[in-house]
């Protein structure tokens, strides 16, 4: 949850940067879809290494390197520099993703879902608190301060996890070269791999449309709202962490295509009070608790689906999933900000609607399904 917040802090704080850096927020938004490809770029890179190289070493030097990235971005003397360093933050904050097939790798196979949902609630609890913390840091002292901070942050837990975290040799005893040709025949032996990591992306893609826009939104009449209040949604959001467990014991239980029939009309029935209520108060906090209750439960189905397809590569699959993922994101992002610039609060309606309709399209797909089956009889 610590090492995911860092690419979620500049959201609440993007009407500030973009004040203060004379930039629009068609532009400003590039900073938010920039890190999501930093991101989406780092997992190639970094995340097969966790089957080629020691994962504690890794881990602690990709620690490390988003401390300078951070810091980068707090001596930003423009948009061009915030947004370079933005896409260095994203492209090394991606040892999330190398600590959660180690999880899967240590759990019994019937429990991997509630251990993927147990995991997922503190980065979901990292995300959505990120912009909490950042919101009310940026209100007071600043949105400089607040990367400032978050680079302290890494250094500190870069220094604990040499210290505590155990060593885990590698699995793979291949070269790094061949381990990378290895995730393209994976992605092509694997069609439920393809069409999981659609739904997921269309899944994120509605998360970031909102989560981008959110703070011009706010800064509307009849809000007026700042940072701060834009970082206190991520507050109520984080009532959906909850759901995250439950997913995972339902994945178990039942099959991952329920918990993601169920996500689907969860995450429409938020956009639904996005469009019907977007200035009463009310209204938008019921459509975050429902769409990041919605988005988190079908990342729990769709990961957990995933990652028992082939065991042996678990961290590559892995790689191939979170890329299309944070990939989604990047094109929420970007078609969430466009379209606020063109269209306002409807056209960033529209965008989470037409990226639903993808995903139910992917869905009801015909050929291998995407969660077509309960998880412990493909694991």
């Amino acid at each position: 949850g610590v090492a995911v917040a860092n690419i979620y802090y500049n959201q609440p704080m993007l009407a500030d940067i973009g004040r203060d850096l004379h930039a629009d927020p068609h532009r400003t938004g590039l900073i938010a879809t920039v890190t999501q490809l930093g991101y989406a770029a780092g997992m190639p890179v970094f995340i097969p290494l966790g089957d080629f190289v020691n994962r504690r070493n890794l881990v602690v030097a990709l620690f490390a390197a988003v401390a300078c990235a951070l810091a980068a971005a707090a001596l930003s003397p423009n948009l061009t520099w915030i947004v370079a360093a933005s896409f260095c933050i994203g492209l090394t904050t991606v040892l999330a993703q190398i600590l959660i097939p180690l999880a899967t790798e240590l759990a019994p196979p019937a429990e991997q879902g509630r251990t993927i949902g147990a995991i997922l609630t503190g980065v979901l609890l990292g995300i959505l608190l990120a912009r909490t913390v950042s919101g009310i840091v940026a209100e007071h002292f600043g949105w400089r301060i607040m990367f400032w901070a978050a680079a302290g942050g890494a250094v500190l837990f870069a220094i604990i996890l040499r210290t505590r975290l155990p060593e885990m040799k590698p699995h793979a005893h291949i070269t790094y070269p061949e381990l990378m040709r290895s995730m393209w025949t994976l992605l092509v032996e694997l069609p439920k791999l393809r069409q999981v990591s659609l739904v997921a992306a269309m899944f994120f893609a509605c998360f970031s449309a909102f989560w981008t826009t959110l703070v011009f939104l706010l800064q509307t009449p009849p809000y007026h709202y700042g940072a701060q209040a834009a970082g206190l949604f991520g507050l109520i959001g984080a009532t959906g962490a909850s759901v995250a467990g439950i997913s995972g014991r339902m994945s178990d239980r039942r099959s991952p295509r329920f918990v993601i029939s169920i996500a689907l009309a969860v995450v429409f029935l938020s956009f639904a009070v996005f469009w019907a209520v977007p200035f009463h108060l009310s209204g938008l906090i019921a459509g975050v608790v429902l769409l990041d209750a919605g988005v988190q439960g079908a990342q729990v189905a769709n990961q957990t689906r995933v990652l028992s397809l082939r065991p042996e590569a678990r961290n590559r699959v892995n790689t191939i999933y979170m890329i299309s993922y944070f990939g989604g994101g990047s094109i929420g992002s970007l078609f969430g900000s466009y379209f606020w610039s063109r269209w306002g609060w409807n056209g960033v309606c529209a965008a989470g609607f037409g990226f639903l309709l993808v995903a139910v399209i992917a869905v009801l797909s015909r050929g291998p399904g995407p969660v077509s089956a309960p998880v412990r009889k493909s694991a």
